[in-house]
């Protein structure tokens, strides 16, 4: 193999790298969407919490795992 030939291979993977890369992220862009658009997920009060960040602030959503922990 020539230096020229590893060059181009080098360009083909940072380019397929990339490929996928946009892919993954517009995919997760469109998983946000759709989860938000269901109603399962309201991303509106984590964009809030950065703003209203106290000690005494409400809890976001509660963790079904703790629920049970505390039954038992």
């Amino acid at each position: 193999m020539s230096e020229i030939d590893l060059h181009r291979y080098s360009i083909y993977g940072y380019l397929i790298m990339t490929g996928l890369l946009i892919i993954i992220l517009y995919s997760y862009i469109v998983y946000l969407y759709r989860s938000e658009k269901k109603g399962e997920r309201d991303y509106e009060k984590y964009g809030k919490l950065a703003i209203e960040d106290d000690l005494d602030s409400p809890i976001l959503e509660k963790n079904p795992k703790l629920d049970e922990k505390k039954k038992e």
